[in-house]
Parts: structure tokens; sequence; C-alpha cells
């Protein structure tokens, strides 16, 4: 049994993505699991990415167990959906894992990096007082109410004034993240809730929690991948067989906006998991 899920998923991990190209919009994030390596019990990651495919439908792209999340497992595990066929990536969401932001811009030159406001915010309140918190974090998530690109930079910039005085840790904060929070309203308003945070991966994490925690600790490598990567397959084909995520007509207008390639510097980390 487990040789033939062994080959299902390998199929499933290696299969071409040119002929389900292009993916306009992609997620990635990361996984711990623990594992017995070497006579001891280590920590692993997932590396985990999924995509929006041309006929509007998600997949998960890939999945890679690595010793730990570092640029150099982003890197390859981004180099690999490439050489698979991965292309007309138009914008990238995730959070800002330095290692991460430094794949996705070498192995993804013409794609936007959207830094996910959930996990933003979550780095933004490290440096706001406990006691201003709720009206920071009103005015933030505010910036995401608006209607149109021209009202998120006018209400962002009016966030930056209400902080620039009394909280100037948390307006240097803003002000730098500002392209990498806002990279979604270069796209048409219909799609920004679905690519502005990674809170559509974190259910998916969840998912796999709810399937893997009843392991605890797995015995090797090969079982993660055995077991995530079943789950992730059949997610897929539930996604294939389901509802569009979005549409063809407002998947058409995002490929005729023209999206800046900028990004400002990451500094922080941030935890591996983080609850929408």
């Amino acid at each position: 049994m487990a040789a033939d899920l062994d080959e299902h998923v390998e199929q499933f991990r290696h299969r071409p993505l040119d002929e389900a190209g292009p993916f306009t919009f992609v997620a990635a994030d990361a996984l711990t699991m623990k594992v017995r390596e070497g006579g001891r019990v280590i920590n692993a990651v997932v590396l985990v990415a999924t995509g929006v495919n041309a006929d509007g439908k998600r997949e998960v792209l890939g999945l890679r167990v690595a010793t730990s999340e570092t640029g150099a497992a982003w890197s390859s595990f981004f180099a690999d959906l490439v050489a698979r066929g991965l292309t007309g990536v138009r914008l990238v969401t995730s959070d800002a894992h330095q290692g991460l932001v430094e794949a996705i811009s070498a192995n993804l030159p013409g794609a936007a990096w959207q830094r996910c406001r959930t996990h933003y915010a979550a780095n933004l309140v490290t440096v706001t007082p406990k006691s201003l918190w709720p009206a920071v974090k009103a005015m933030l998530h505010s910036v995401y109410d608006q209607p149109d690109a021209a009202s998120v930079r006018a209400q962002f910039g009016r966030l930056l004034d209400y902080v620039e005085e009394k909280l100037p840790a948390a307006h240097d904060h803003l002000d730098a993240a500002r392209a990498d929070i806002l990279a979604f309203a270069e796209f048409p308003e219909g799609l920004w809730s679905q690519i502005w945070s990674n809170n559509p991966n974190e259910r998916l994490n969840r998912e796999i929690r709810r399937r893997t925690d009843s392991v605890g600790i797995f015995p090797n490598r090969d079982a993660i991948s055995r077991l995530v990567g079943a789950v992730l397959a059949e997610q897929t084909d539930e996604w294939a067989e389901g509802r569009r995520y979005l549409g063809l007509d407002i998947l058409a207008k995002s490929h005729l906006k023209a999206v800046p390639n900028t990004r400002s510097e990451v500094t922080d980390d941030h935890p591996l998991e983080l609850s929408a």
C-alpha cells in the first residue's frame, strides 16, 4: 500500500506544470513537522506552494521536506517549480521570511511580492504600544477596506500621518513595508481578498494538521512526503472539481495591469505558522 501511495505522490509532486499554466498568482508557506533522524527527534519543515491556473482553479504546485526554512531551501524549491513549467507568475503572496522573499526574487524575476497582511499585522504589533494597538489595527484594516487603489494609497498615507509623531517606530515600520503590503492594489479590485494574505493557505495548513497530528512524530522524511503529499494531491483534485477560485474575466484583466517589481528591505522573521 505504501509503495502504491509513494508512486501516486511522486507523480503528483513531479508532474509538469506548463500544461495548466500560466499561474498568475502564487502563494507560499511552510509548516513544521517532527521527525526521527539519527536517533533523535528534530524539526523539519514542509515547503508548500499553491497557484491559480489558467482555468481559474487553485492547485498545489509542489511540496518539499527540508531541514530548515532557509533561503537555499526555498530557492531550490522554486527552481524546481520553474523547471517543471511554472510560468506567467505576476504576484507571489507570502510572509516576510528573508530567504523566501529572496528566493522569489531570484527565481521569479517578473513577479511582484505581496506581504501577507495577517503576518504583517503580527509584525507591526511588536513595535506598537499595547494601549494604542487597537487604534493602529483599526486604521490598518481601514486601508484594506477602500474601494479602489487610489483610496487605498490615500488611506495608507493617513495611517502614516496618524502614527508619525506619537509612534515613530510604527511609522518607520509601516513606511518601509508600504510597497510590499500594498502590492495587491496594482490588480483588479475584485480579486484583492484572494491575494492580499496567506489566509487561504492557512486553511490548507489546518487540513494538513488535522491529518498529521495523529502521527505526532514521523519515522522518517519519506513518511512526511507520503502523508502530506497524499493530502495535498487529494485537495488539488477537490479544487479541480469545484468552482473556480478566480473568474476568467478578472483573471484576464489582471494580465493587463502593470505590476512594479519593487520590494522594501525585509528585516524581520516570523513564526512558521500563524492562524488567520
